[in-house]
């Protein structure tokens, strides 16, 4: 019911990822949070992909330098949704149903404003740049790529998977610790940005594996930062 629900509301057309000229080359940037970002004077290299992708709160705006200001797709779930810019597709990644009756409610009634933490009521974003990461696609990350390693898959992993499945070349940037070790986002010094390593709500450690072997094995280039 809320699945059909769901689509009353929005398109749920994808098919617009799928679309292009055979003969060209799709290069995706795959822009993680992390503090290895800092001085890493990536941006233009970043927005020379065709598809950005960021996730949850990252910001542009004061790190143009590092992390690039160009955002074509912006991953999310309810508790970390930001305002993009008008010509950015938000996909939401559903990790419960709450999540999918919270797109409903965030595009009309605005009824639900907290789920396990406080959620926007209301969101602006066109409805046709709303895309919803499938659940099916969630649990095959989890069970072929994660081996069921913590409680589940981290957005950031969900997001590298779900662009080597959309793209000739990823290119992924600000993913795991920076060069002292610290787990932090690259705009602010949080004292409990690796808190996930000791909940095992993500096993980072195993997600961090993942995509140093597809770097090995040429399937991704990995950009270590500073």
């Amino acid at each position: 019911d809320t699945i059909k629900e769901l689509f009353e509301i929005i398109p749920g057309d994808g098919e617009q990822l799928l679309e292009r000229d055979a003969s060209q080359c799709r290069r995706c940037a795959v822009v993680g949070n992390s503090g290895n970002l800092r001085q890493s004077q990536y941006g233009q290299d970043i927005d020379a992909h065709d598809f950005v992708l960021r996730m949850n709160r990252a910001p542009t705006a004061g790190f143009e330098s590092d992390v690039g200001s160009k955002t074509t797709h912006h991953l999310v779930y309810p508790e970390s949704f930001r305002d993009l810019a008008e010509n950015v597709s938000m996909i939401v990644i559903p990790f419960k149903t709450l999540d999918l009756r919270w797109i409903v409610s965030a595009l009309t009634t605005g009824t639900i404003n907290f789920t396990y933490v406080p959620v926007p009521r209301k969101i602006k974003v066109k409805r046709d740049k709303i895309l919803v990461y499938h659940p099916v696609f969630i649990k095959y990350v989890y069970d072929h790529w994660l081996q069921n390693h913590g409680r589940y898959p981290s957005t950031g992993i969900l997001s590298v998977i779900f662009a080597l499945h959309l793209c000739d070349e990823v290119d992924v940037y600000g993913f795991g610790a920076d060069s002292n070790g610290n787990w932090h986002h690259y705009w602010e010094n949080n004292a409990s940005g690796g808190a996930f390593r000791k909940t095992m709500v993500h096993d980072g450690d195993f997600e961090s594996n993942i995509t140093l072997t597809l770097a090995s094995i040429d399937k991704i280039r990995f950009f270590k930062g500073r």
